[in-house]
């Protein structure tokens, strides 16, 4: 008899819930975004270990930020939280360039490794500069997706809203959107080493 009970109360539960989610699909809007790519900068270091003497290596530091802000409707029974505006920043906003430390700073082999460094850095954010209607596309589709979560309390507003956020960032437009950047970041920089012939830092040694 008790099993019986839960389930009924359970099931009056799922009811309410989604005939609330349902008046809130009235109060579904067309988020706007607004996307931007971070300021960046460039480090040069020379580890005190050994490392590659041909061509350095660089690492990068992408990120992507979401803010988003929120309409909130009151109903006779609570509350709806729908996605108003999204302000996103994503791309590059760090490069370390490593150089062995047998390359003395301002000599000829120094440059050369660090012209070739430059190459990839330039690689880097070219997935940025040459993805960004995929981006805007991608961000759109996931948000247009996104329905308004209905809350009975107004203590549960903020919970409401860190969902709609993480709904966003998970949403599988842009889990594959970041698969896509990361895989085009490879091609572009194995084809900057296929195409660097080593010359450059050769007639430094002659």
């Amino acid at each position: 008899m008790l099993k019986k009970i839960i389930f009924l109360s359970l099931s009056l539960f799922i009811s309410y819930t989604s005939f609330a989610m349902d008046d809130c699909l009235d109060y579904k809007l067309t988020p706007k975004i607004n996307i931007k790519s971070p300021t960046w900068e460039k480090s040069v270091v020379q580890p005190l270990e050994p490392m590659d003497v041909l061509h350095g290596k660089v690492i990068s530091t992408f990120v992507d930020n979401y803010e988003i802000t929120t309409d909130l409707t009151s109903i006779e029974d609570g509350f709806c939280v729908a996605l108003k505006n999204i302000d996103v920043v994503i791309g590059y906003n760090d490069f370390l360039v490593q150089i062995d430390i047998s390359h003395k700073p301002n000599t000829c082999s120094y440059n050369a490794i660090l012209q070739h460094e430059d190459e990839h850095i330039r690689a880097y954010l070219s997935v940025i500069d040459d993805n960004k209607t995929l981006i805007q596309k991608s961000i759109e589709s996931a948000a247009n997706s996104i329905i308004p979560i209905f809350v009975k309390n107004e203590s549960d507003i903020e919970f409401a809203v860190d969902e709609l956020n993480e709904q966003l960032q998970s949403h599988p437009d842009i889990v594959l959107l970041k698969q896509q950047l990361k895989a085009d970041e490879e091609i572009r920089n194995k084809y900057v080493d296929l195409n660097d012939t080593g010359e450059t830092l050769k007639k430094c040694f002659k």
